[in-house]
């Protein structure tokens, strides 16, 4: 019998740029990935939001293809997708096409990645677009209450506020701080080029050294750690909607916290999914909310647990009540072991039924390299998934869900946060 095809391949050219492949025989399609180390827990104050203006103004022309047209008419032209995208801790890029197109993929990313056009007439124009943006954010009051929690728990770093920057910052961006911050983080070693499809390791390989081979080595600068505070824990910002938009948080994991999956685990049970205790109580038994939603987030040194909903304002005591009354049941009596088999199933389903795709492996498999500097297979993931107990989650349960510690960000018709600041116990 032929060897098994391993989950992952991985090879470092001589400047440092990280190749990983999967190969999917089985698939049409293939996509390639670039990750860079660059996001806003990079940025200083003054520099608020230049990774994501870049990412903008990296699709907005090539050496070899000047215009964002040639660039998108070459990627329409073939059916494909492509994208990038901007967080705290890395920017993407992607380029999903059918297998026979791959070559056109490689060479887009290539150029958008090393040989972008940052050119002075067209930051103007990204700037509108992206202020924008801003705007489209500042209406969004679910977004507001987010953005607000980030920075009751984050105050004065990176980590708690918005991606983009702020209308202030982005304002002040121009090109020599774009090309500046481009030639500093865009270097081979703080580069990730991920693929999956029906390829092969080596021809990945030999593509991106043709293609990068010569990018020269740097020094990029490193993340900005995240430190707790004792501040502020809750926030009202006063705006005529409908609902009372509340986003609220407890301290949580970092990304390799032995304990992340079963954290996941108690979101799922509080609040993900319609048969999750805050969906019952909330929605079906009392009717206080259509949308009610709980998750873990984890990034590198730190992470929350959150919990979301939008109510009738003159409902929202009663149903931040309702929330921290479940809350505190989860904390004292932990979960039985049926929503134990419901999390560790519900989360190895997504896991699996996600890694059906090309797009998905490669972003799971470049984004993992980059943040970690190592790959779990999915064998190694659903190993882990199985290996969380009744009794690690009423352990983390006690540890995590203390609401003397929980942040609380409203955004609707509310002048003043007294009432609910009350709410939170000390």
């Amino acid at each position: 019998m032929p060897d098994p095809i391993p989950f992952y391949e991985r090879s470092v050219l001589g400047n440092g740029l990280r190749v990983l492949t999967s190969s999917m025989p089985h698939t049409h399609s293939v996509s390639v990935t670039f990750y860079i180390g660059a996001g806003s827990r990079y940025e200083g104050d003054d520099m608020a939001g230049v990774s994501h203006f870049l990412e903008h103004m990296l699709f907005k022309g090539t050496e070899k293809w000047p215009t964002a047209r040639e660039i998108a008419a070459r990627i329409d032209g073939v059916g494909g997708v492509m994208n990038g995208a901007t967080d705290r801790e890395l920017t993407m890029y992607y380029i999903k096409v059918a297998r026979p197109h791959l070559d056109l993929a490689l060479d887009i990313l290539f150029q958008l990645v090393h040989h972008p056009l940052i050119e002075a007439s067209e930051i103007e124009k990204e700037r509108l677009v992206i202020l924008e943006e801003l705007a489209m954010v500042a209406d969004s009051p679910g977004q507001q209450a987010d953005l607000l929690l980030d920075s009751l728990i984050w105050p004065g770093q990176p980590l708690g506020r918005d991606i983009a920057g702020s209308v202030e910052s982005v304002g002040q961006l121009g090109v020599d701080s774009l090309t500046g911050y481009m030639h500093q983080q865009y270097v081979p070693n703080n580069v990730v080029v991920a693929v999956a499809g029906n390829i092969t390791h080596d021809e990945i390989v030999s593509a991106v050294q043709d293609g990068l081979g010569d990018w020269r080595r740097g020094q990029p600068a490193t993340w900005r750690p995240a430190t707790e505070t004792n501040g502020q824990r809750c926030a009202v910002k006063y705006k005529t909607t409908e609902q009372a938009h509340m986003s609220m948080a407890l301290h949580g994991l970092s990304l390799t916290h032995p304990d992340r999956h079963a954290l996941s685990f108690l979101s799922i049970i509080l609040g993900e999914g319609m048969s999750s205790r805050l969906f019952v109580e909330l929605r079906e038994q009392r009717g206080l909310a259509y949308d009610i939603s709980a998750y873990a987030m984890n990034l590198l040194d730190t992470g929350t647990f959150n919990v979301f909903t939008g109510v009738d304002p003159k409902n929202a005591t009663e149903a931040l009540q309702v929330i921290f009354g479940e809350l505190e049941r989860l904390a004292n009596d932990g979960p039985d072991s049926d929503e134990l088999v419901k999390a560790r199933e519900l989360s190895k389903g997504r896991l699996l039924l996600r890694l059906e795709d090309t797009r998905a492996v490669a972003g799971w498999i470049g984004a993992q390299e980059l943040l970690l500097d190592r790959v779990r297979t999915v064998d190694d993931a659903v190993a882990e998934i199985e290996a969380v107990t009744l009794e690690d989650l009423q352990r983390l349960s006690r540890e995590i869900l203390d609401l003397r510690h929980l942040h609380l960000a409203i955004v609707g018709p509310f002048r003043s946060d007294k009432r609910f600041a009350a709410l939170l116990p000390s």
